[in-house]
């Protein structure tokens, strides 16, 4: 299976009809149909532990404030996948992976995937972000993963390349800042230098610009560990959302 890098932006987008959303259901038609989901959303953090939802049913997480009714009321019904997140925590045993079973489907996960598969018959299960380990720790256990990608697992993660929520505005161009970590991040990509990549923080102010908090940086370590030497990675929502927000994503194939 391909494995998924996007930027989900606002979570808006779940009910909008707009290019990015428009994108997302173009991605779910053409994509090779999963045997289950597996989501690294920036919206689940577990301090000090890494957690894997194991349930039959997953709830919905309406994990936001001061948004329309309407985006209250959307559920996404997917079943679980119990047996492919029991295999992931026995893949990932000597980084001592927990199983949960109370947290179920954030909007880094259903928001993207209300538009790609509507029909919420694919399981789908999250893993957590252990927000006290470095991004290079998740970029290290993410290869653990590597083998879920032979069993029809569609491994996402979902974050943005550029996340400043405190600078966001609605009616202007993207910062400069924002522009050149954007491009710094994927000139690292485009080289296959994962590990300057993991290693950003290294960028100073301009990376703390871009991420006053790194949560919604790390899904990306788990997706560039996914990448091989021969893998093609095609981009698409090339874009700023909200002038601070970056929506580049991207598929590794």
């Amino acid at each position: 299976m391909p494995a998924l890098f996007i930027g989900h932006g606002s979570p808006m987008n779940a009910i909008q009809d707009n290019v990015f959303s428009r994108t997302w259901r173009d991605l779910g038609k053409w994509l090779p149909y999963p045997n289950a989901i597996l989501s690294i959303s920036a919206h689940w953090i577990t301090p000090k532990e890494t957690k894997v939802t194991i349930m039959t049913s997953p709830k919905t997480i309406h994990d936001f404030y001061g948004f329309p009714e309407s985006l209250f009321l959307q559920q996404y019904p997917a079943p679980g996948a119990v047996d492919y997140a029991s295999h992931t925590i026995e893949l990932m045993q000597k980084s001592h992976v927990k199983s949960d079973h109370e947290w179920g489907l954030d909007h880094g996960t259903w928001s993207v995937l209300i538009q790609m598969y509507p029909k919420a018959d694919i399981p789908v299960y999250q893993l957590s972000l252990d927000y006290s380990r470095p991004p290079v720790y998740h970029y290290e256990i993410a290869k653990d993963l590597k083998k879920l990608r032979e069993k029809g697992v569609l491994i996402i993660g979902s974050g943005n390349m550029v996340h400043n929520l405190r600078m966001m505005h609605m009616n202007r161009d993207p910062y400069d800042w924002a522009i050149e970590f954007d491009r710094m991040i994927t000139g690292y990509i485009n080289n296959r230098d994962f590990h300057s990549a993991a290693h950003f923080q290294d960028l100073g102010n301009l990376a703390k610009m871009a991420h006053p908090t790194h949560d919604h940086y790390l899904p990306l370590m788990y997706i560039l560990a996914l990448a091989e030497e021969h893998s093609n990675i095609i981009y698409f929502n090339e874009g700023f959302d909200l002038s601070s927000v970056s929506m580049k994503s991207f598929v590794v194939i």
